[in-house]
């Protein structure tokens, strides 16, 4: 059964003023939810990846999570929560990556110290030995 209501126009009218505001009233409350959880998550990977000390061996990449925090936050307050989620999940990614850069970094450098100190103790060995290695 449908519900129909008699509005007659005139060609070239325009809608009626109660009409325009169930529409815009109606636009309104599909408005997402704020990307609470995805926030949360962002500023704990942020938090995570400095803990290791990202920002010195993943300057550009924590930097940059950092930004698109900023840019989630201030679409919230816009009400754009599409654009908020997409860049709270972004800054989240982002900041896991510079956690994953500062692993690898990390050991790098360390594997390249453990080298250099087997260097040393086969240089101190074969002096021991006369030379013989």
């Amino acid at each position: 059964m449908t519900l129909t209501l008699p509005i007659r126009r005139e060609p070239g009218a325009s809608l009626p003023p109660l009409l325009v505001g169930v529409l815009l009233l109606g636009g309104c409350a599909s408005t997402p939810p704020a990307p609470t959880a995805q926030l949360a998550a962002a500023h704990q990977a942020i938090a995570d990846a400095e803990r290791v000390d990202a920002g010195r061996y993943a300057a550009g990449e924590i930097g940059e999570a950092r930004a698109k925090l900023v840019q989630a936050d201030a679409a919230v307050a816009k009400q754009h929560m599409v654009a908020a989620r997409r860049l709270a999940v972004e800054s989240h990614t982002e900041a896991d990556l510079a956690t994953a850069i500062t692993a690898a970094r990390k050991a790098t450098a360390e594997n390249a110290q453990l080298q250099r100190g087997n260097d040393a103790l086969t240089e101190e060995m074969q002096r021991n030995s006369g030379g013989q290695p």
